[in-house]
């Protein structure tokens, strides 16, 4: 699942505008971190402009080349915040919950059906082995992690669907801070599968709607 054509998949929606408030940050945090997608991005917006050029259909607005200028346009590139940093800020001033020691993380106030969240790990923390009902979408912000399929750094992202189970855990040297999406609970595996799936139930009643 974790492959070139479903990255390409996420960033190609989001250059047609289609994805929802999560994934719209996500992706386009992704482009920001990572200078091969943004390369890939920067192709499909110019395809889907040339093809909506060719749409005989939508006749282009009359505009004076200042309608296409503002102070925020002419701010330069190495000014502008990361996406991440300009909807949550500062992430050392989070309210960070504690899942368990080591583990911490933080909801984003989205409308979304999609669950967009920051996750901390600390250096060598790990996460049971666990699979998703939907998709899992994991971009890393900070440090590092490792799983059963590789290793991920800064702009690395991972897309996983039910058929993948692993166990992330985070680098030795630096933990890690990841930009996560999911769109279904966790199900978790292993030894205390069952309890943690209990609680991930329990827990999923008390989710704001």
């Amino acid at each position: 699942m974790n492959g070139t054509a479903v990255k390409n998949q996420l960033i190609f929606d989001f250059a047609s505008g289609i994805l929802g408030p999560a994934k719209s940050l996500f992706a386009s945090t992704y482009l920001h971190l990572n200078s091969n997608a943004s390369r890939i991005g920067s192709v499909f917006e110019n395809v889907l402009g040339e093809n909506l050029m060719d749409n005989e259909n939508i006749l282009p607005k009359s505009l004076k080349y200042t309608d296409c200028m503002n102070n925020e346009n002419s701010k330069p590139i190495s000014n502008l915040k990361d996406p991440v940093t300009t909807f949550f800020g500062d992430l050392n001033n989070l309210k960070w919950k504690q899942v368990y020691k080591g583990f911490k993380e933080y909801a984003a106030p989205i409308n979304d059906k999609d669950e967009l969240k920051l996750i901390k790990m600390d250096p060598g923390v790990s996460v049971p082995i666990h699979s998703h009902g939907g998709k899992e979408y994991i971009l890393v912000l900070e440090g590092s992690f490792c799983d059963e399929y590789g290793e991920y750094s800064k702009g690395d992202i991972q897309i996983n669907d039910q058929k993948i189970k692993h166990t992330p855990i985070a680098s030795n040297n630096s933990g890690c801070v990841c930009l996560s999406i999911t769109e279904k609970d966790v199900i978790f595996f292993g030894r205390y599968g069952s309890f943690l799936n209990l609680f991930t139930f329990i827990k999923s009643f008390f989710k704001q709607k």
